[in-house]
């Protein structure tokens, strides 16, 4: 049993006066017995709310956490839109911290840096300058060295908001107000997707290309009445679109199973095809890679494969990667191109799983 101390004013005026005896007997009153498991439900629930509220999962309506809003709000006040100067990612990461979000001043900056990744997102929010990391896994440099403004997409996020079009609510001491949610014209939900894992509850939604988006709007606004998985595979919306490309081998019916059931699995492959041909072999390229993939983890592991000789049919493997992705794989003469992308599908990363839950 847990034991709940009733609140009296006699015990409130002790409070005040000084310490609270605990082998004062006339307390023995002020307690009340009440299971444990339905003290434990009752904090934990109020736990997971805020958890799944307040910092893990997005909000439907604007499609952001918190603490995406929080930056962007932020951003707009300090008249950080897309024609504006770069300012420092310091000085932004600092008036979100100090005036909207009180956690930590590196989980706000991971917060921003992701918003600015090409690679992570299908339209960035963010336009950063300078070191922002790379899809080899490479870190940001410290806020400190790095600058950012708002891309035009994140203006039309904040679009009207001078207006008061949504609800406002104080921030975390009453000083200020903040926007409940953004009146965003972008559905950015499906369009750059989501991951948050919270507290019984978590999501993983793919991107989806803005274009096909709209034109599932288009369709929806002409027949409210249209189911939504009817919209997919084929119709409006092809399917995902992830930002570093690859190819889905999930069939149109399996793809209109997983929207219309909200949970499934998505097969994601990395796009290559023999770019050059000589006596002494050919060159297979690698253009594209699957979403969340570490580039320079999977050079790595194609690399080991080779040397180790249980992928005997490649000769070397280069990464001539720039802005655009570009892996090399020198095929030994007479090497079936067809047979080393199969082994490059099931023992690399070139093949993956995306796990959907909407």
């Amino acid at each position: 049993m847990a034991k709940r101390r009733k609140t009296s004013s006699s015990a409130s005026s002790r409070s005040k006066r000084g310490k609270i005896d605990p082998f004062d007997e006339s307390l023995l009153a002020e307690i009340q017995n009440i299971p444990l498991r339905f003290a434990a439900q009752d904090r934990y629930l109020n736990y997971s709310l805020s958890v799944i509220t307040s910092r893990a999962l997005p909000d439907v309506r604007d499609g952001l956490k918190p603490v995406q809003r929080r930056i962007l709000y932020t951003m707009s006040q300090q008249r950080l839109d897309a024609t504006a100067k770069h300012r420092k990612c310091a000085k932004v990461v600092g008036d979100v911290m100090g005036n909207y979000h009180p956690h930590g001043d590196s989980s706000i900056y991971e917060a921003l840096v992701r918003m600015s990744q090409p690679f992570s997102l299908r339209a960035p929010m963010i336009d950063g300058s300078g070191n922002f990391g790379s899809i080899d896994g490479d870190n940001a440099a410290a806020m400190r060295y790095t600058e950012c403004r708002m891309t035009p997409i994140a203006s039309e996020v904040l679009a009207d908001l001078a207006s008061r079009t949504v609800a406002f609510k104080p921030n975390y001491d009453g000083t200020r107000e903040e926007p409940v949610v953004l009146p965003s014209r972008v559905p950015s939900l499906l369009v750059n997707g989501a991951t948050g894992i919270a507290v019984g509850m978590a999501t993983n939604i793919p991107p989806h290309n803005l274009k096909e988006v709209c034109n599932a709007l288009l369709k929806l606004l002409g027949n409210p009445e249209i189911k939504d998985y009817q919209l997919v595979a084929g119709d409006a919306i092809q399917g995902p679109d992830f930002p570093t490309g690859g190819h889905i081998t999930n069939t149109k019916e399996e793809l209109r199973e997983i929207y219309a059931t909200g949970t499934g699995t998505i097969k994601l492959r990395g796009v290559a095809e023999v770019a050059e041909k000589s006596r002494t072999g050919d060159t297979l390229r690698i253009t594209e890679i699957p979403f969340g993939v570490n580039k320079a983890a999977m050079v790595e592991r194609i690399a080991e494969l080779v040397y180790s000789s249980k992928l005997p049919l490649v000769q070397e493997v280069r990464d001539l990667s720039t802005e655009d992705i570009r892996v090399d794989l020198l095929l030994k003469k007479n090497a079936d191109a067809d047979k080393v992308l199969a082994y490059l599908y099931k023992h690399t990363p070139l093949q993956t799983n995306f796990n959907v839950n909407l």
